[in-house]
This record gives structure tokens, C-alpha cells and sequence, in this order.
């Protein structure tokens, strides 16, 4: 199927992506401005396809948060006790606080640092994918995203021509 595209379809493309930065400023913005963006134009064989991309990998995206969290909690959870009561020794003690209570706070302090470490880090995957997406959109490319789940699921391909 050869199609042309048009400087409007890369914009909206391009668009689409970039609202996913909305959810810095209202919560789920990075559902509602894409999926409304790809709801008014989707007709567009292009612009559905980068829409859909674009929303699989937001959901992807948001999974992954859950299960970091999902995983660290219990963990932090279960520390937590260690670092109140070491936190209560120290504040009823003067000076004595033993090896064996600050060995039980440094795995919660490690642990909480793997979480907040995997946060960062999909924090910069999120954004370089968004930004390498977008620069891919308004060239006119077709984009996938990496690690993206398709839970909506892309049509065939199609050809891109690129127009100058």
C-alpha cells in the first residue's frame, strides 16, 4: 500500500508524542492528549500508527512503574521497622549505637536506592524513546518503541513515502 505523507500527518505524528510530556502537568496527560490526538485522526493510516505506538508504550511505561513499585514495597515495608528502631535507639542512647543495628538499616537504604535508581533510569528510557520517536515522526518514519507491549495492536505496515 503506498501512501503519501503529508507535512500535517508528520506534525500530528510528531504530536502526539510530545503530548506524553502532558503528564507533567496534569495527571494521565500522558493518555488523554495522545489518545485525543489519535481519536480525531486516525483515519490517517500514518498518524494511526504512530498513535497507537505512542499509547502502547505510555501503558508499557506505567506497568513497569507499578511492578518497580510493586516489588521495592515489600522490602521497604519490612525495613522500615529496622529503621524506627534504630532511629528510637539513637534518639533514647547517647553515642551507643551498635554495628548490628546499622548493618539492618543499610539493606533498607540499599534497597531503596535500587528503586529509586530503576525510577531514574526509566525516567531517561522514557524520554529518549519520546524524543527519538518524535524526531522519527516528523521525517516522516515509522517508529517502534522499545520494550513497548502491544496491548493496541498496529495494523500492517505500510510503505512510507516521504515527501519533500
Amino acid at each position: 500500500m503506498n501512501s503519501t505523507i503529508t507535512e500535517n500527518q508528520k506534525n500530528v505524528a510528531a504530536a502526539m508524542h510530545l503530548s506524553t510530556f502532558a503528564k507533567y502537568f496534569f495527571p494521565f496527560g500522558n493518555f488523554i492528549a495522545p489518545l485525543l490526538l489519535w481519536t480525531f485522526n486516525k483515519e490517517k493510516t500514518f498518524v494511526d500508527n504512530h498513535g497507537k505506538q505512542a499509547i502502547n508504550f505510555q501503558l508499557s511505561t506505567f506497568l513497569y512503574t507499578i511492578l518497580i513499585g510493586m516489588i521495592s514495597l515489600p522490602f521497604v515495608l519490612i525495613f522500615a521497622s529496622d529503621f524506627i528502631s534504630l532511629i528510637d535507639t539513637i534518639d533514647h542512647t547517647i553515642n551507643v549505637v551498635t554495628l548490628r543495628e546499622i548493618k539492618s538499616v543499610s539493606a533498607s537504604i540499599i534497597v531503596i536506592l535500587i528503586a529509586i535508581m530503576l525510577f531514574i533510569g526509566l525516567f531517561v528510557f522514557e524520554l529518549y524513546a519520546v524524543i527519538s520517536a518524535t524526531m522519527a515522526a516528523s521525517k516522516g518514519q515509522l517508529y517502534k518503541y522499545p520494550l513497548s507491549i502491544s496491548f493496541i495492536k498496529t495494523t500492517s505496515q505500510p510503505q512510507v513515502i516521504e515527501t519533500e
